[in-house]
């Protein structure tokens, strides 16, 4: 049986084979999307939807899972790389944690430069280091633009914290008409990892994305 999975149905996909592995008293995996970009809620799309197509380097984290990649901001909500990586480990329900600066120390950026008297703005430093669109609408968002020279330590502290760590609760997937993968399938544990063969069905051997790896 290698039969595939759920994802991507326009091109035929189906739950044949884990209809055959149920037949047969095998275990099978509850099936989800996988490698799948994440949606935004309604007050998420209201803010960020209008950002499409803007990507920037992050690191993204679910479930103490971390991937360092670019993310995309979409129509829906975001994808990229690191997104539908992390896709795999999030679950619904939960947050997902981007790092907008990887590598980068922002606090320390803004403290130095507020120590050398610089006259720009936190927007404008901020700007140096990711998208202008998407700084612009942080700053809309989330904090005041102020000369970086009046800003107080508490005030660079949350806007470092805040970049570094902005955490976000998809409301859920594009499903399987956009999952590269499906999570989920036969269970491992009925199949030989030698042959693939069902220990319990001798004859019948499960192969491919059909099976939970």
């Amino acid at each position: 049986v290698a039969t595939g999975g759920l994802s991507i149905p326009k091109i035929g996909a189906t739950g044949l084979g884990y209809e055959i592995a149920t037949q047969f008293g095998l275990e099978v995996i509850p099936t989800r999307p996988a490698l799948v970009p994440l949606t935004f809620s309604e007050e998420d799309r209201r803010r960020w939807s209008d950002l499409a197509g803007v990507s920037m380097d992050t690191v993204v984290s679910a479930n103490g899972t971390r991937f360092p990649e670019k993310s995309l901001f979409t129509h829906r909500g975001l994808s990229g790389p690191a997104i539908l990586q992390v896709s795999s480990y999030w679950t619904p329900g939960h947050e997902i944690a981007l790092d907008l600066l990887p590598g980068l120390d922002l606090e320390a950026i803004l403290l130095e430069r507020r120590a050398a008297g610089d006259s720009a703005t936190t927007r404008s430093i901020v700007a140096e280091h990711l998208p202008k669109r998407l700084a612009d609408r942080w700053f809309e968002l989330q904090a005041e633009p102020m000369p970086v020279s009046r800003a107080a330590n508490a005030e660079i502290a949350a806007l470092s914290r805040g970049l570094h760590c902005w955490t976000l609760h998809p409301a859920g997937t594009e499903g399987f008409a956009k999952a590269e993968v499906t999570a989920g399938g036969v269970s491992t544990a009925e199949l030989s990892s030698k042959t693939m063969e069902a220990r319990r069905v001798p004859g019948l051997i499960f192969i491919g994305e059909v099976v939970d790896v």
